[in-house]
């Protein structure tokens, strides 16, 4: 379903991608403008393919309403998921997740995939960098690189005679 692969691949608020307009989309720059953030700042948010691929499904939108994600009707913007997401995790048998969940998942998968913290806290539009922090522990591998790093850099400088 678009309205899960922009989420899983946005990390938006579930208000942000539900009060979208097609004036804020540019599929071709592949960037999404959230004019007021929670924060009450513009958001640029950058879309990787599968959600261009997402959005462009919903462009026969476009000549119903300027909503990107509208009723089956077209008779206005959707207020949220609740008419298909509830139902779905339900029958998934998955317990206490929420739309919201979605957005973790986003900066999780990030993390994951070994983007740095300070990149995924713009991404996800975090005023602060301690929000972000809390996804750091997913990433022991990362970490673990990063203290081998420093390990062949000390050991170049005193194969090279270098003090350390």
């Amino acid at each position: 379903m678009p309205e899960l692969e922009v989420a899983l691949n946005t990390g938006m608020r579930r208000g942000e991608q539900y009060g979208l307009q097609w004036e804020h989309v540019n599929l071709e720059r592949r960037v999404l403008t959230i004019p007021r953030s929670k924060h009450g700042e513009v958001r640029h948010i950058p879309l990787n393919a599968v959600a261009v691929e997402a959005l462009k499904g919903l462009l026969p939108n476009m000549t119903k309403n300027n909503f990107v994600f509208i009723s089956s009707r077209g008779r206005g913007a959707l207020k949220g998921s609740r008419h298909w997401f509830e139902k779905a995790v339900k029958e998934a048998g998955i317990r206490n997740f929420t739309w919201h969940c979605l957005r973790h998942s986003f900066a999780s998968r990030m993390v994951l995939a070994g983007v740095d913290l300070r990149t995924i806290q713009e991404l996800m539009g975090h005023k602060t960098i301690s929000m972000t922090v809390r996804y750091a522990h997913l990433a022991p591998a990362h970490q673990l690189a990063a203290v081998e790093r420093l390990a062949v850099f000390s050991q170049e400088k005193i194969r090279s005679g270098q003090d350390v």
